[in-house]
């Protein structure tokens, strides 16, 4: 293990920027030693010798002039170390850093405007000067690996205009904030993409991009080439899924999909294919990016979220989503969890609710299935006064930090009022890494004990619920939780529900949430309010399916 050896020198005090330096070389493998303030030169180089060090970190941060004098002494006096091989990196202020670098001895200076991604990837021995695609892993996983323990920073970006699209990628690229763009395409694009006879002219534009040739696709990836060179991904479509993804790897080299299992059809009205048709195209698709090794993510329990199911369909959703990537050979999962959806949940049982879906899935984690934990602030939770929507962004995301995520996916704070620009998309990022880099060292929330107690609660009651999806595959169904007849059964029969499902010829939708006094999101019964646990409330749907079965 390297050393590293850190501290203030001369008569300098302000040691709080070398412990955050420490804290994170100990991160990244670094064996750390620290010397405390107002250090004299003779006894810094002592400890350098002494601690056999591979690395010291000075840290001057009073006047310019006494410091270019003093950090001139100390080269002079160091100058054998510095010939041995042995780094020295500096810190400081803006106007000290100036000066210390017209002395040509220090490997690095750092003046705090460096993020901790850079400060890390210094230590990682990872150059970091916009320059090369060779600079930035071009995989999500590789990117991931090389950022940590940083997680990925991702935003959604989609103008209605393909120019305008292209400008603001070239700008979020250029600005170094984001390592993943994921496009956002108009509706048309994502339905009808090989199917202009299906296009509608009124409609280009409406949600996104209005992508219409390979050659588009290719047009906005070749503009992100610069800066930190992002990755990009986008929409895996409701039709020609196939299609679409061999496009999507050929021109914007797809950093992973994003597959449902029960949405994007005739169910929310986005899509041709009926409720189980869809189940069993994405369970393809699934198939055909882990046969390639390309990451997948299946963004399905915050649709049930979205729609007001209670805390413990959101987690069954999670789990079966996982169990179906694993199933059809998804090697490397990313599993997305949404926060503030339902809004309304309090934090501690938002936190449970994540805590409970991170543990149900952990054990489905073998050799050649791994699992990338994705988190991201409620799409329906923004308040529309832009400055409130800023700060629950950034509360939002430090909450999130709690689950050590390694991707954030960053919703625009402009949400509630309009698609973010690139100056949203920028500003959205930096106000996330901010709150990414404050949550470094945060207490460990998920240890609270209201958050253990009802992540266990909800652990319970999510079995409940698997157990009565298992019990309703005929018998010769081998695998029920991959079964899509069983699974279409589960929502026709309210097994798997949400009240905005109420009047959907494929849901239920019978079932009444509400928001407890612990903040989370419940089932209730629909005569008396009083809630009601899962067992109960299959209970009552498999009366009223006998019922009905006789009536008939």
């Amino acid at each position: 293990m390297k050393t590293i050896i850190a501290g203030a020198l001369g008569e300098c005090v302000h040691v709080a920027g070398v412990t955050n330096f420490l804290r994170l070389a100990e991160q990244v493998g670094w064996r750390t030693v620290f010397l405390g303030p107002a250090v004299p030169v003779d006894v810094f180089l002592q400890k350098v010798k002494s601690e056999n060090a591979d690395m010291a970190g000075i840290s001057y941060r009073l006047s310019p002039e006494t410091g270019e004098r003093l950090l001139g002494e100390f080269a002079e006096a160091a100058d054998d170390l510095h010939s041995a091989g042995v780094r020295f990196a500096f810190s400081g202020t803006p106007p000290v850093v100036k000066r210390v670098q017209t002395l040509g001895f220090f490997e690095t200076c750092f003046d705090g405007t460096e993020t901790v991604d850079e400060v890390i990837a210094y230590l990682k021995g990872v150059k970091t000067e916009n320059t090369t695609v060779q600079n930035f892993p071009q995989t999500s996983i590789d990117r991931i690996e090389r950022k940590a323990p940083c997680p990925l920073i991702r935003h959604h970006f989609g103008l209605p205009s393909l120019e305008a699209t292209r400008k603001g990628i070239q700008l979020i690229a250029m600005s170094g904030i984001a390592d993943v763009i994921s496009l956002g395409i108009d509706q048309d694009a994502q339905e009808n993409f090989f199917h202009p006879e299906r296009q509608d002219d009124r409609r280009r534009g409406a949600g996104g991009i209005p992508v219409r040739t390979p050659e588009h696709y290719r047009s906005l990836y070749a503009v992100s080439r610069k800066g930190n060179f992002p990755l990009m991904r986008t929409y895996t479509g409701t039709d020609d899924f196939i299609q679409l993804a061999e496009m999507y790897v050929e021109t914007i080299n797809q950093a992973w999909a994003a597959i449902p299992l029960f949405w994007f059809n005739k169910m929310d009205g986005r899509g041709p294919w009926d409720l189980e048709g869809s189940i069993c195209e994405h369970q393809k698709l699934m198939s055909w990016y882990g046969t390639r090794g390309i990451p997948a993510e299946l963004n399905e329990p915050h649709h049930w979220g979205m729609r007001d199911a209670p805390d413990v369909i959101f987690v069954v959703a999670a789990y079966l989503a996982a169990y179906n990537a694993r199933a059809f050979g998804v090697k490397d999962y990313i599993a997305q969890m949404m926060f503030n959806s339902p809004p309304g949940l309090s934090d501690a049982m938002d936190l449970a609710k994540m805590v409970a879906i991170i543990k149900l899935i952990e054990p489905l984690v073998t050799e050649d299935f791994r699992i990338w934990r994705q988190t991201r602030t409620g799409l329906l939770s923004y308040p529309v006064d832009p400055d409130a929507a800023r700060a629950h962004l950034a509360a939002s995301v430090y909450l999130q930090m709690a689950l050590l995520p390694h991707i954030i996916h960053v919703v625009g704070y402009s949400e509630a009022d309009h698609a973010a620009t690139a100056a949203d998309v920028i500003e959205s990022c930096k106000l996330a890494r901010r709150s990414i880099e404050n949550a470094f060292g945060a207490p460990d929330m998920t240890q609270d004990n209201r958050v253990i107690a009802r992540s266990n609660e909800l652990i319970q009651e999510a079995a409940v619920t698997l157990e009565a999806i298992s019990s309703l595959a005929p018998k010769g169904v081998a695998d029920p939780f991959t079964d899509a007849a069983t699974l279409t059964h589960a929502v026709k029969t309210g097994l798997l529900d949400a009240p905005q499902l109420k009047n959907n010829p494929y849901g239920k939708g019978q079932i009444i949430t509400r928001i407890d006094k612990r903040g989370a999101c419940i089932a209730v019964d629909y005569q008396s309010g009083d809630p009601i646990r899962e067992r109960a409330r299959i209970a009552s749907l498999t009366n009223q399916i006998i019922g009905n079965t006789k009536n008939k």
